[in-house]
């Protein structure tokens, strides 16, 4: 029987277009029909190894096929899959893998001794993709031999719903401690359905995914509607903007997903002007706006960005703004997507009419179903009539289109990474001699926005950049540590004692 939820889609493909090309990874296509197989088998294996209805299965490691498998395994077997930024410091996997309390953990052969640190004193099973980099875990199983013992005869699927949940995506919070975002069957779903009717996806697209999967826009946005549709995902391991144009040059692309940062360094790499990207016809960008000169570049050969709004609680869409569109509305967020719709909500807390910025909610069969064991913040993320509070401000004109003005939760959104500046203020609070302390944005040319500490001190103590990064580097992943650091005597205060930051960007833009 073939499952409701996304654990039945690649057996459905795997009928109706067996030979066509499902995952192109390093130059080597897998079909749907072998794709489909394998994930029987890794399912039966998975199985065997105790995973069941509800248990999590959690995934660590670059861009591979395996991550794809896993997805779909645990699906069938009516598991959950937690896919784990190979960015972090093992500190903050731990606290995920404690949180989420999996059954097994995948990791890829180069995340091996970061992997092993995280799951210090944790009882699971950790399976590796590769050749393990040391014999630092001997009971670590071999991801091969795991899938070669799978007998898919044996396998007994779940009979997930949508209503089911099937991934679990961590997302900081304005506490600084992750929460786990619950996204359904039917939240993936219908966000994929939102992508296929909003863009022209076709089954002969050939989507480049140069973007990690483990992040909601990448997955959510690229990879599973390209699935959904029976089209093939070009996956690239990681991002190398030569190895990007070259695989966009050989594989004649059509279609590629990521954040303004990666589009600007391939138009800064020496082979742009020589590659032949002339396969190309549909460019999505999140995160940010796209810079003028990166659009330019692109719209200079002839192609236009699809850009929107979206978080990992909503799929991640919201809004999309189409490529013809983009120009009549250049730094709008776009239209809400086909079957989600949003609302501006005013400070007074009365819905806010077109040209009057407020909070802005969501809806749709997209939104999350709640934070993982966390019903406190759960019922926090909702209006009283079910309405998801995004914390972000936003202001639609008379025909819809959204601009995003300001950001309610004080994130800061570097080379296409969320940075939550409470929790790397949490850090900073650990070092001694730190009084009080204030993490903001700061513009960037390359990764848009980096993380600014402004700190007080304790009467004759010290900080220089280089203690701040090194006693950081343990705590947070490297993209979080603040690139610049300014001591000051006070921090402005409101009347309340919170810390005035629009105050200290200005005084940081009249400095810059």
């Amino acid at each position: 029987m073939i499952p409701e939820g996304i654990g039945g889609w690649l057996r459905r493909r795997a009928a109706t277009s067996p030979d066509h090309p499902a995952i192109v990874f390093q130059r080597e296509a897998i079909p749907y029909r072998a794709l489909a197989d394998r994930v029987d088998r890794l399912a039966a294996a998975l199985q065997g190894l105790g995973v069941g209805p509800g248990d999590r299965v959690a995934y660590l490691g670059a861009n591979h096929p395996s991550f794809v498998e896993t997805l779909f395994a645990a699906a069938r077997l009516g598991a959950v899959l937690v896919p784990l930024n190979t960015r972090l410091a093992p500190a903050e996997l731990a606290y995920m893998l404690d949180d989420a309390d999996p059954v097994v953990l995948v990791n890829g052969a180069g995340l091996e001794s970061t992997a092993v640190a995280a799951v210090a004193g944790r009882e699971l099973v950790r399976v590796v993709v590769g050749t393990p980099e040391s014999a630092a875990d001997p009971a670590a199983l071999d991801w091969d031999r795991v899938l070669a013992g799978g007998d898919p005869a044996a396998l007994v699927p779940a009979t997930t719903t949508l209503d089911d949940p099937a991934l679990i995506i961590y997302t900081s919070g304005t506490t600084g401690r992750p929460k786990g975002a619950v996204l359904t069957h039917g939240a993936i779903t219908w966000n994929a359905i939102n992508v296929l009717a909003d863009y022209d996806l076709t089954s002969t697209d050939r989507a480049l995914m140069i973007s990690p999967l483990f992040h909601v826009a990448s997955l959510g946005m690229g990879c599973l509607p390209v699935l959904l549709k029976g089209a093939t995902v070009l996956l690239e391991e990681r991002f190398v903007p030569g190895d990007a144009l070259r695989s966009i040059e050989a594989l004649r692309a059509t279609a590629i997903s990521g954040v303004p940062t990666t589009y600007q360094l391939m138009t800064e790499d020496p082979a742009w002007p020589t590659t032949d990207i002339s396969s190309l016809r549909l460019l999505t960008c999140g995160g940010s706006a796209v810079p003028d000169r990166v659009r330019e570049a692109y719209e200079a050969r002839g192609l236009a960005f699809s850009g929107g709004y979206g978080m990992t609680e909503t799929s991640p869409g919201v809004t999309m703004l189409p490529a013809p569109q983009s120009l009549a509305h250049g730094g709008s967020a776009g239209l809400a997507h086909f079957f989600t719709r949003y609302r501006i909500r005013a400070v007074d807390g009365a819905l806010a009419p077109a040209g009057v910025p407020g909070e802005i909610e969501a809806a749709g069969p997209n939104v999350f179903a709640g934070y993982w064991r966390n019903p406190a913040a759960t019922a926090a993320a909702f209006t009283d009539d079910g309405w998801l509070r995004t914390g972000d401000v936003g202001v639609a004109d008379q025909d819809g289109f959204l601009t995003i003005a300001d950001r309610v939760k004080d994130m800061i959104i570097s080379g296409g990474e969320n940075v939550y500046s409470a929790e790397v203020e949490q850090a900073i609070m650990t070092i001694e001699g730190v009084t009080g302390v204030a993490v903001l944005g700061m513009p960037h040319e390359r990764w848009g926005e980096v993380p600014h500490a402004v700190v007080t001190l304790a009467p004759g103590r010290t900080l220089d950049p280089e203690e701040l990064v090194a006693r950081l580097s343990v705590l947070l992943a490297r993209y979080k540590v603040p690139r610049t650091l300014e001591v000051v005597d006070d921090l402005p205060r409101t009347a309340s004692g919170k810390v005035r930051k629009e105050e200290l960007r200005r005084r940081a833009a009249a400095r810059a």
